[in-house]
């Protein structure tokens, strides 16, 4: 495998990371949503874990896309 190859294969495989991340965001909204639906009262006390959890997927996401961005242009 010709080394131009292998850069733009591990760029496709980094990008699927920042698909993943958005399975990620919805699965942390579907949660909260079911925890607010079920006990409505407590849903305040967990906005803020709901924001901490959206911030780590994206997080997760946004690094998978800047490695795939390295590899491509940088490496």
């Amino acid at each position: 495998m010709e080394a131009e190859a292998a850069k733009l294969l591990g760029a496709g495989l980094a990008a699927v990371g920042a698909g993943l991340a958005s399975l990620g965001v919805g699965n942390v909204f579907a949660k909260y949503l079911e925890g607010a639906l079920r006990n409505p009262g407590a849903a305040d006390g967990q906005q803020g874990r709901l924001f901490i959890g959206f911030a780590a997927a994206e997080l997760l996401g946004l690094l998978a896309f800047v490695v795939a961005m390295i590899l491509i242009f940088v490496a």
